[in-house]
């Protein structure tokens, strides 16, 4: 009978579970990073100004590791025995990612330390006009289009 009860209360939790529902991650849209980083100037320390701080620059590292990582990856498995072509293509990947830095698969080169604060700036700049807020539904859509305005790579092949 125990046996019989524990199995029914498995059977039950296990129900339970199927019917939660999933939560995904929701992507932050640009009026609601607009609407922290407006505060920003004002009140650099401010949790809003916080915010906006950390959203970005969380966006540049996410982008810097991702590039760094696939690259990584591609040379690991290019490894293997390789054509003559296989390799050319594997050694420039190498070169460009030494020579223009991480994130220039991603289009923007923030190669020469350039301040966190000059960065924000310009994409704060950014979220002020409405144009590029209305083109760019998504804060991380605005936040690349402002690093690619004012950060394209210069990549001499």
């Amino acid at each position: 009978m125990n046996f019989r009860r524990i199995i029914a209360m498995l059977v039950g939790i296990q129900l339970s579970f199927i019917s939660l529902p999933l939560i995904a991650v929701e992507a932050l849209d640009t009026a609601e990073l607009a609407d922290h980083c407006s505060k920003y100037q004002p009140e650099l320390e401010s949790a809003d100004g916080i915010f906006c701080v950390r959203y970005i620059q969380g966006f540049i590292d996410g982008a810097v590791v991702t590039d760094e990582r696939v690259t990584l990856n591609v040379a690991a498995e290019q490894e293997r025995e390789e054509t003559f072509s296989e390799r050319a293509i594997r050694t420039r990947v190498g070169d460009r990612l030494r020579l223009y830095g991480p994130s220039v698969y991603a289009g923007f080169c923030l190669g020469d330390p350039v301040p966190l604060k000059e960065v924000v700036d310009r994409v704060v700049d950014d979220l002020g006009d409405a144009e590029k807020v209305s083109a760019n539904p998504l804060a991380r859509d605005l936040v690349y289009r402002t690093l690619l305005a004012n950060y394209a790579c210069q990549v001499v092949d």
